[in-house]
C-alpha cells in the first residue's frame, strides 16, 4: 500500500527480536512514555482525588502524582512495544521511537515494565492499597484488553474508554480508601467523553487505521453516518451523566448551569458531525470541542466541590 495511505516499512533494525538500536537519547525514552497523554491521566486522577475532598496530605499527594505518572508512562511504553509493527505502517505513528529506529524493543519493554512496577509500589506504599488496585486494573485493561482488541474487535474504542475512565478512581480511592457514588459518576463522565472524542480522531485518521486492518467503526462505516450517530448518542449520555452530581446533591446550581451550557456546546458539535457534507471538517471541530470541554467540565466539578458545596 502506498505511503499516502499510511503504510510504511519498519526502520532497519526494528522488529520483534529486540535488537540494539544505536544512539537513543533521553528525549526518545521520554517520548516513549507519551508525556501529554500521561499528563492527562495524572490530571484526571487528581480530579478524582480533589473531588473526594481528602484534605491536604503532602506525602500522600506526591506519591499519588508520582505513582500515577509512572504507571501511565509505563503503560504508554508497553503499548508501543506491543504495537510497534502496526505503528510502523501508519503515517501518524511511523515516527514513534521504536518504528523510527531510535529505541530497541527490548529497551522499551524494560522501561515500561519498570515504570509500572515503580508506580504501583509508590501508590501501595505512599497512598493505599485501593489506589494501587485501581492502577493495576487500569494497566490490565489497557494492555491486556484494549490493545489486543484494537486488532480484532469493532468495540475496541469502547473497551479503551473503560481503561481511560479508570484513573479518576485511582485518585478517589486514594482519598477515600474506597469509591462513593460520585466517584463512579466521574468514571461515567470520562467513559462517555472518550467515545465522541476518539470517534472524531478515528474518522479523521480512518485511512491509517484501515491500512493496518483495525476493525473499528470508522473503518467499517465508510460513509460515516453510524460513526456520527454513535458520537451523538454518547455525547447525550455524557451530558446526562455529568448532571447526576446535582441530582445526587453532591454539587450545586452553578455546577448544574455550567454543565448544561458546556453540554449544549458539545451536543452542537456532535449534531454538526451528522451532516454528510463537510463531515471531515466537522470531525476536526468535534475533536477540538472535546479537548476544550473536558478541562472546563472537570474544573467546574472541582471548584464546586472544594469551595461552593464544601
Amino acid at each position: 500500500m502506498s505511503e499516502e495511505n499510511g503504510n510504511r516499512e519498519p526502520a532497519p533494525g526494528v522488529g520483534g527480536d529486540g535488537g540494539e538500536v544505536g544512539g537513543a537519547k533521553f528525549g526518545d525514552y521520554l517520548e516513549l512514555t507519551k508525556p501529554r497523554l500521561s499528563f492527562l491521566s495524572v490530571v484526571t486522577t487528581l480530579v478524582g482525588y480533589a473531588a473526594a475532598r481528602p484534605g491536604w496530605h503532602p506525602k500522600e499527594f506526591l506519591c499519588l502524582v508520582a505513582g500515577t505518572a509512572a504507571c501511565a508512562g509505563g503503560v504508554a511504553a508497553l503499548n508501543q512495544w506491543m504495537e510497534h509493527d502496526t505503528d510502523a505502517r501508519m503515517a501518524r505513528t511511523a515516527d514513534r521511537p521504536i518504528p523510527a529506529g531510535k529505541v530497541a524493543t527490548g529497551s522499551a519493554f524494560v522501561l515500561g515494565g519498570g515504570l509500572c512496577c515503580l508506580g504501583l509500589a509508590l501508590l501501595f506504599g505512599g497512598v493505599n492499597g485501593w489506589a494501587a488496585i485501581f492502577a493495576l486494573l487500569t494497566i490490565f485493561a489497557y494492555l491486556a484488553w484494549y490493545t489486543p482488541a484494537k486488532r480484532t474487535s469493532r468495540w475496541s474504542t469502547e473497551i479503551g474508554a473503560v481503561a481511560g475512565a479508570l484513573p479518576p478512581l485511582i485518585g478517589w480511592a486514594g482519598a477515600e480508601n474506597g469509591i462513593s457514588p460520585l466517584g463512579w459518576v466521574l468514571f461515567g463522565v470520562l467513559f462517555f467523553w472518550q467515545i465522541p472524542h476518539f470517534m472524531a480522531i478515528a474518522w479523521t485518521y480512518r485511512h491509517d487505521y484501515s491500512a493496518v486492518d483495525f476493525p473499528m467503526l470508522p473503518v467499517r462505516d465508510t460513509e460515516g453516518g453510524q460513526v456520527a450517530r454513535w458520537s451523538l448518542v454518547n455525547t447525550a449520555a455524557l451530558v446526562v451523566v455529568a448532571l447526576l452530581p446535582v441530582a445526587l446533591g453532591d454539587c450545586g446550581w452553578l455546577y448544574g448551569a455550567g454543565t448544561l451550557a458546556l453540554g449544549a456546546w458539545f451536543l452542537r458539535g456532535a449534531v454538526a458531525f451528522l451532516k454528510p457534507e463537510g463531515r471531515d471538517r466537522a470531525a476536526r471541530r468535534l475533536f477540538l470541542i472535546s479537548i476544550a470541554w473536558l478541562p472546563l467540565q472537570l474544573a467546574l466539578l472541582v471548584i464546586d466541590r472544594l469551595w461552593l458545596t464544601a
